[in-house]
């Protein structure tokens, strides 16, 4: 099973890529879970105040279920004026 993740303004910075692929290990099926397995190889997960997350373009809390196939964005918030 398979996710498509995308990183995105100073996550991406900080992982040093746009995105890539995961392959989703049993019983992980929360956008919490997948942030805390993320974070060993990209520690800006859990570091970043505030970090934001799309599941399949939708905004999401940490609890959201997520499945095969599913697209998954990270992001920092953003402020503008």
């Amino acid at each position: 099973m398979t996710l498509k993740i995308l990183y995105f303004a100073s996550i991406c910075e900080a992982i040093g890529s746009t995105g890539e692929n995961f392959d989703l290990e049993p019983g992980m099926t929360t956008l919490g879970a997948l942030r805390t397995a993320l974070a060993d190889q990209h520690p800006a997960l859990l570091t970043t105040k505030n970090l934001r997350a799309a599941v399949n373009r939708k905004m999401c809390d940490w609890d959201a279920v997520i499945a095969d196939g599913d697209e998954i964005a990270f992001f920092p918030p953003v402020t503008g004026g």
